[in-house]
Protein backbone atom coordinates (compact mmCIF):
# COMPACT_ATOMS: atom_id res chain seq x y z
CA UNK A 1 0.00 0.00 0.00
CA UNK A 2 1.74 3.32 -0.85
CA UNK A 3 1.02 6.15 1.56
CA UNK A 4 -2.30 7.22 -0.25
CA UNK A 5 -3.54 4.06 0.45
CA UNK A 6 -3.49 2.33 -3.01
CA UNK A 7 -3.23 -0.89 -3.31
CA UNK A 8 -1.67 -1.13 -6.84
CA UNK A 9 -1.43 -4.86 -9.13
CA UNK A 10 -0.19 -3.69 -12.59
CA UNK A 11 2.13 -4.77 -15.01
CA UNK A 12 2.42 -8.26 -14.02
CA UNK A 13 0.74 -11.76 -14.89
CA UNK A 14 -0.17 -13.50 -11.55
CA UNK A 15 -1.48 -17.17 -11.45
CA UNK A 16 -2.66 -19.42 -8.83
CA UNK A 17 -3.04 -16.92 -6.15
CA UNK A 18 -5.55 -16.36 -3.54
CA UNK A 19 -6.15 -12.08 -3.39
CA UNK A 20 -8.11 -10.69 -0.55
CA UNK A 21 -9.18 -6.97 -1.22
CA UNK A 22 -10.95 -6.43 2.61
CA UNK A 23 -9.05 -3.01 3.48
CA UNK A 24 -11.89 -0.78 3.83
CA UNK A 25 -9.48 1.81 3.89
CA UNK A 26 -7.50 1.05 1.21
CA UNK A 27 -8.48 1.80 -2.93
CA UNK A 28 -7.35 -1.35 -4.78
CA UNK A 29 -6.47 -0.71 -8.35
CA UNK A 30 -5.83 -3.77 -10.83
CA UNK A 31 -4.52 -3.03 -13.93
CA UNK A 32 -3.53 -1.66 -16.98
CA UNK A 33 -1.48 -4.24 -18.04
CA UNK A 34 -2.22 -6.95 -15.33
CA UNK A 35 -3.55 -10.49 -16.47
CA UNK A 36 -4.34 -13.08 -13.81
CA UNK A 37 -5.10 -16.85 -14.35
CA UNK A 38 -6.67 -19.26 -12.14
CA UNK A 39 -6.36 -16.74 -9.27
CA UNK A 40 -9.76 -16.02 -6.60
CA UNK A 41 -10.27 -12.57 -5.85
CA UNK A 42 -12.13 -11.93 -2.58
CA UNK A 43 -13.13 -8.73 -2.71
CA UNK A 44 -14.93 -7.18 0.50
CA UNK A 45 -14.88 -3.46 -0.26
CA UNK A 46 -17.35 -1.14 -1.42
CA UNK A 47 -17.37 -0.49 -5.70
CA UNK A 48 -15.87 3.00 -4.90
CA UNK A 49 -12.58 1.46 -3.71
CA UNK A 50 -12.47 -1.13 -6.17
CA UNK A 51 -10.66 -0.34 -10.10
CA UNK A 52 -10.29 -2.53 -12.97
CA UNK A 53 -7.88 -0.68 -15.78
CA UNK A 54 -7.97 -3.14 -18.20
CA UNK A 55 -7.23 -6.20 -16.22
CA UNK A 56 -7.78 -9.26 -17.77
CA UNK A 57 -9.19 -12.13 -15.15
CA UNK A 58 -9.02 -15.79 -17.03
CA UNK A 59 -10.48 -18.74 -15.14
CA UNK A 60 -10.55 -17.04 -12.19
CA UNK A 61 -12.92 -16.55 -8.86
CA UNK A 62 -14.58 -13.71 -7.18
CA UNK A 63 -15.76 -14.16 -3.88
CA UNK A 64 -18.24 -11.08 -3.16
CA UNK A 65 -18.33 -11.07 0.75
CA UNK A 66 -19.90 -7.93 0.63
CA UNK A 67 -22.90 -6.84 -1.95
CA UNK A 68 -21.08 -4.96 -4.75
CA UNK A 69 -23.35 -1.98 -5.71
CA UNK A 70 -23.74 -0.13 -8.64
CA UNK A 71 -20.15 -1.41 -10.03
CA UNK A 72 -19.44 0.05 -13.41
CA UNK A 73 -15.53 -1.01 -12.96
CA UNK A 74 -16.44 -4.82 -14.00
CA UNK A 75 -17.22 -2.79 -17.72
CA UNK A 76 -13.25 -1.88 -17.78
CA UNK A 77 -12.31 -5.85 -17.28
CA UNK A 78 -11.70 -8.58 -19.73
CA UNK A 79 -13.65 -11.44 -18.27
CA UNK A 80 -13.11 -15.23 -19.60
CA UNK A 81 -14.03 -18.10 -18.25
CA UNK A 82 -14.73 -16.66 -14.70
CA UNK A 83 -16.93 -17.47 -11.91
CA UNK A 84 -18.73 -15.18 -9.54
CA UNK A 85 -20.11 -15.87 -6.21
CA UNK A 86 -22.34 -13.76 -3.68
CA UNK A 87 -24.40 -10.78 -4.43
CA UNK A 88 -23.98 -8.02 -6.70
CA UNK A 89 -26.63 -5.18 -7.49
CA UNK A 90 -26.31 -2.55 -10.49
CA UNK A 91 -23.66 -4.14 -12.12
CA UNK A 92 -22.86 -4.27 -15.69
CA UNK A 93 -20.49 -6.38 -17.55
CA UNK A 94 -19.08 -6.76 -21.07
CA UNK A 95 -18.48 -4.23 -23.48
CA UNK A 96 -20.41 -0.70 -23.84
CA UNK A 97 -18.91 1.39 -26.54
CA UNK A 98 -20.21 4.70 -25.01
CA UNK A 99 -17.16 4.05 -21.85
CA UNK A 100 -14.51 4.18 -24.47
CA UNK A 101 -13.22 6.96 -23.60
CA UNK A 102 -12.53 6.24 -20.36
CA UNK A 103 -8.73 4.62 -19.47
CA UNK A 104 -9.41 0.82 -19.34
CA UNK A 105 -13.16 0.45 -20.77
CA UNK A 106 -11.51 -0.38 -24.06
CA UNK A 107 -10.56 -3.77 -23.32
CA UNK A 108 -14.13 -4.58 -21.95
CA UNK A 109 -15.02 -8.12 -22.42
CA UNK A 110 -17.02 -11.16 -21.24
CA UNK A 111 -17.03 -15.19 -22.42
CA UNK A 112 -17.98 -18.15 -20.58
CA UNK A 113 -18.66 -16.67 -17.14
CA UNK A 114 -20.49 -18.81 -14.82
CA UNK A 115 -22.87 -16.45 -12.25
CA UNK A 116 -24.85 -19.67 -10.49
CA UNK A 117 -23.02 -19.35 -7.46
CA UNK A 118 -23.92 -15.74 -7.43
CA UNK A 119 -27.24 -13.54 -6.96
CA UNK A 120 -27.74 -10.81 -9.36
CA UNK A 121 -30.39 -7.62 -8.74
CA UNK A 122 -30.97 -5.50 -11.64
CA UNK A 123 -27.09 -6.56 -13.34
CA UNK A 124 -26.77 -6.33 -17.21
CA UNK A 125 -24.94 -7.78 -20.13
CA UNK A 126 -23.56 -5.25 -22.93
CA UNK A 127 -22.39 -6.14 -25.79
CA UNK A 128 -21.24 -10.08 -24.97
CA UNK A 129 -22.93 -13.12 -26.63
CA UNK A 130 -25.11 -14.05 -23.38
CA UNK A 131 -24.82 -18.10 -24.66
CA UNK A 132 -21.17 -18.56 -23.66
CA UNK A 133 -22.29 -17.01 -19.87
CA UNK A 134 -24.52 -19.49 -17.01
CA UNK A 135 -26.92 -17.26 -15.35
CA UNK A 136 -28.20 -17.80 -11.78
CA UNK A 137 -31.40 -19.44 -11.15
CA UNK A 138 -34.57 -18.63 -9.50
CA UNK A 139 -35.36 -16.64 -7.81
CA UNK A 140 -33.31 -14.71 -9.80
CA UNK A 141 -34.15 -14.60 -13.72
CA UNK A 142 -32.52 -12.91 -16.61
CA UNK A 143 -33.83 -11.34 -19.58
CA UNK A 144 -32.45 -12.34 -22.90
CA UNK A 145 -32.38 -9.72 -25.31
CA UNK A 146 -34.61 -7.05 -23.29
CA UNK A 147 -35.15 -4.14 -25.62
CA UNK A 148 -35.93 -6.86 -28.68
CA UNK A 149 -38.26 -8.35 -26.41
CA UNK A 150 -39.76 -5.35 -24.91
CA UNK A 151 -43.23 -5.05 -26.67
CA UNK A 152 -43.90 -8.83 -26.14
CA UNK A 153 -43.31 -8.77 -22.37
CA UNK A 154 -45.45 -5.03 -22.36
CA UNK A 155 -48.51 -7.37 -24.06
CA UNK A 156 -48.94 -9.24 -20.69
CA UNK A 157 -50.21 -8.03 -16.83
CA UNK A 158 -47.82 -8.14 -14.66
CA UNK A 159 -48.29 -8.17 -10.80
CA UNK A 160 -47.98 -5.27 -8.74
CA UNK A 161 -45.95 -2.47 -10.12
CA UNK A 162 -43.81 -4.83 -11.79
CA UNK A 163 -45.12 -4.14 -15.30
CA UNK A 164 -45.17 0.06 -14.92
CA UNK A 165 -41.85 0.04 -13.62
CA UNK A 166 -39.89 -2.57 -14.69
CA UNK A 167 -40.70 -3.81 -17.77
CA UNK A 168 -42.06 -0.85 -19.20
CA UNK A 169 -38.79 0.54 -18.84
CA UNK A 170 -37.13 -2.44 -21.04
CA UNK A 171 -36.80 -0.50 -24.64
CA UNK A 172 -35.27 2.17 -22.88
CA UNK A 173 -32.14 -0.09 -21.72
CA UNK A 174 -28.99 1.43 -23.37
CA UNK A 175 -28.29 -0.32 -26.80
CA UNK A 176 -25.90 -3.02 -26.94
CA UNK A 177 -27.84 -4.51 -23.23
CA UNK A 178 -28.45 -7.93 -24.10
CA UNK A 179 -29.47 -9.81 -20.89
CA UNK A 180 -31.11 -8.16 -17.61
CA UNK A 181 -30.64 -10.06 -14.98
CA UNK A 182 -32.77 -9.22 -11.50
CA UNK A 183 -33.81 -10.56 -8.18
CA UNK A 184 -37.13 -11.40 -8.01
CA UNK A 185 -37.34 -11.69 -4.21
CA UNK A 186 -35.75 -8.13 -4.15
CA UNK A 187 -38.79 -6.78 -6.85
CA UNK A 188 -41.80 -8.99 -5.09
CA UNK A 189 -40.59 -6.37 -2.03
CA UNK A 190 -40.20 -3.10 -4.00
CA UNK A 191 -43.38 -3.18 -5.56
CA UNK A 192 -46.13 -5.05 -4.17
CA UNK A 193 -46.35 -8.07 -5.05
CA UNK A 194 -44.66 -11.82 -4.52
CA UNK A 195 -42.04 -13.78 -6.41
CA UNK A 196 -44.78 -16.53 -6.88
CA UNK A 197 -47.12 -14.38 -8.95
CA UNK A 198 -44.06 -12.78 -11.04
CA UNK A 199 -42.62 -16.42 -11.82
CA UNK A 200 -46.30 -17.20 -12.89
CA UNK A 201 -45.85 -14.85 -16.02
CA UNK A 202 -42.06 -14.99 -16.39
CA UNK A 203 -42.74 -19.16 -16.97
CA UNK A 204 -44.98 -17.84 -20.31
CA UNK A 205 -42.18 -16.23 -21.82
CA UNK A 206 -39.08 -18.26 -23.58
CA UNK A 207 -36.86 -15.39 -23.75
CA UNK A 208 -36.67 -15.17 -19.56
CA UNK A 209 -34.16 -17.63 -18.04
CA UNK A 210 -35.07 -18.66 -14.33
Amino acid sequence: MDRFGNVLFESKEIENERLELTDKEAHYFLGPNLTMKNCTLVLKVSSRRLFFDGARFISCTFEVKQELNNHQQWLAASLKGCRFKGRLSGCDFGHWPEYMSLPGFQHGSIEDCDFTEARLNGCRIMGADPATLRFPKWPCFTILDPIGRSRELNSVQWPGKVGPIVIETLGKQPPGTVALTEDATAIAKRFDTTPEEIRAVIERFDCILY
